[in-house]
């Protein structure tokens, strides 16, 4: 269970926290939730797909991280990062560190604030990165997850209207992806949407105008661009056989 506090450095002076990756750190996962504002660098290594909610009927991006249930096949325990990409998504990149919310001019105003886990497997006084300098100021390390989590405060704050928006347009479809590893292994992924580029490719010009105006057109491609990326995940996922 999490323990999530304010991240202070008073009572934080002298904690650490290791920036490996790896299962032992809650690491092995097949996806990610991912942002709007990480699309770009995401697209460069793992296939984005959209799933929806039963509920709610909202959609959510997740990177594509492994083929099976709690299979990660960006892990590489002999790398010094633990992580055999370039780019590591900012919901797993973010470690031990969340965002909360605190109240301000008597509840007027609500800022967002750093937390931490102290009961996360990376937290600790001995191994590990500093959070904060000798005399004072965060450390090079906090001010990378301060980063971090802009890209994920940012991207939740953008990513109901993108969505709202690829549906209006109909640019939203189902994608089954069935992979075959030519030793009788085979994976069905479902229940995953992406974006039709037939549809995004003859949309009128205010509507393309509309999607550009807002930033969200080339996110749009970086969607249809990442799912060349499944064929790198299943060179990855034969490469370790």
């Amino acid at each position: 269970m999490a323990n999530n506090v304010l991240l202070n450095n008073v009572a934080h002076q002298n904690l650490k926290v290791i920036t490996r990756f790896g299962a032992e750190y809650g690491d092995s996962v097949s996806n990610a939730l991912v942002f709007p504002t990480e699309f770009v660098e995401l697209q460069k290594e793992y296939p984005i797909l959209f799933k929806q909610n039963s509920d709610t009927k909202k959609y959510q991006a997740v990177a594509l991280l492994g083929l099976s249930q709690g299979e990660n096949l960006f892990l590489d325990p002999g790398l010094r990062t633990g992580w055999a990409a370039n780019y590591i998504p900012a919901a797993i990149a973010k470690g031990p560190f969340l965002i909360g919310r605190q109240s301000q001019d008597s509840g007027k105003t609500n800022t967002p604030v750093v937390h931490i886990d102290l009961d996360h497997a990376k937290v600790g006084h001995d191994d590990g990165y500093p959070l904060f300098l000798e005399h004072g100021g965060n450390s090079p390390y906090l001010e990378h997850i301060a980063s971090i989590l802009k890209i994920i405060h940012e991207g939740v704050a953008i990513q109901d209207v993108m969505f709202k928006l690829f549906s209006e347009l109909d640019l939203i479809e189902p994608v089954n992806i069935e992979i075959d590893l030519h030793n009788g292994e085979k994976h069905r992924l479902v229940g995953n949407y992406t974006i039709n580029e037939e549809k995004l490719i003859a949309l009128g010009g205010d509507q393309l105008e509309k999607l550009n105006k807002l930033g969200f057109l080339p996110l749009a491609y970086a969607v249809i661009t990442s799912m060349t990326n499944i064929r790198k995940l299943t060179e990855i996922k034969k490469s370790k056989k």
